[in-house]
């Protein structure tokens, strides 16, 4: 069974489609990443799906179920924009708001264990006010796990992050897939991180769902590299060019794309009098695999 599943689902405003014929399925248990550039139709798929907006056409399956049934309703819990929290209340006072809105039993011990997932127990009585960026992130995250959710939707919650809250909130996200169970699709431009936690990837553009693939699948589809270091790139360049090695410069370094000899391409150079100081081999990375994906787009 599948989580999510969409099809050919249609949302305009003023006659612009925002979401066109798209179709989407996310499997039980992933960390969907679900990327595309500002207004691509990211935030309005998952306001969809979350009952935000009505659709033109198309249908929105969760867990097998449609979208719209009360059973599967409750076990979606989302953070789209913001956590909607009353700055002078303590973080506290805005879970227990949302708890009785939820009609919640026990709610005191549902705040502490959701509190203990995204890491605020020490944090419950401050201010919203008074919280970083991060950490009110992670309030919201928590007003979502309210009831636990089967299902968590969030929308570009790395965005604005420094280093140690975008670390934070990866290993927050992986122990909500592992220890509850719980799928989540997660929207961000911040594709390094990412391609760090995500099971599955969606790609979007201009409302259209461009391409569906597995962390495994985007992996073997990769384009393989040689990074060289040398102190004349233009002139190894040329050398590589010459026999025929799709070579790039990349900062300090040149890349050779599809080569499997890294011994032939180092031979090749100091046979040519270029010495090598660094060589390493690598995949394509999420950042680039998507670049190269758009521009295949644009000019097909």
């Amino acid at each position: 069974m599948n989580a999510i599943e969409i099809r050919n689902l249609s949302k305009s405003f003023r006659g612009m489609y925002a979401v066109d014929n798209l179709n989407m399925t996310v499997p039980v248990g992933a960390i969907y990443g679900f990327i595309g550039e500002n207004g691509s139709g990211k935030s309005t798929t998952e306001k969809l799906i979350c009952g935000h907006l009505v659709p033109d056409k198309g249908e929105i399956k969760l867990f097998g179920k449609d979208y719209s049934d009360a059973g599967v309703r409750v076990r979606v819990g989302a953070l789209i924009e913001s956590a909607g929290c009353f700055p002078n209340s303590s973080v506290w006072a805005n879970l227990m708001m949302q708890a009785l809105n939820l009609g919640i039993e026990n709610r005191a011990e549902e705040i502490n264990r959701v509190l203990k997932i995204v890491r605020m127990e020490d944090n419950a009585r401050i201010k919203f006010k008074s919280c970083s960026l991060g950490m009110k992130q992670r309030i919201g995250i928590a007003m979502a796990l309210l009831g636990n959710p089967a299902l968590l939707i969030l929308d570009e919650p790395i965005n604005g992050l420094d280093t140690d809250g975008m670390k934070i909130m990866r290993e927050i996200l992986v122990d909500i897939t592992r220890n509850l169970g719980c799928t989540v699709l997660i929207s961000s431009h911040i594709l390094g991180e990412l391609e760090k936690i995500a099971t599955h990837y969606g790609i979007i553009r201009q409302g259209k769902m461009i391409q569906e693939l597995s962390a495994e699948e985007m992996d073997a589809r990769s384009r393989v590299f040689v990074s060289l270091k040398v102190k004349d790139i233009p002139g190894a360049k040329a050398i590589l060019h010459d026999m025929f090695y799709n070579a790039k410069q990349e900062g300090e370094y040149i890349r050779v794309y599809d080569a499997d000899d890294t011994e032939a391409i180092v031979k090749c150079l100091l046979q040519n009098g270029h010495t090598v100081s660094e060589v390493k081999k690598n995949k394509v990375g999420l950042e680039e695999y998507y670049i190269e994906l758009m521009s295949k787009k644009e000019g097909a």
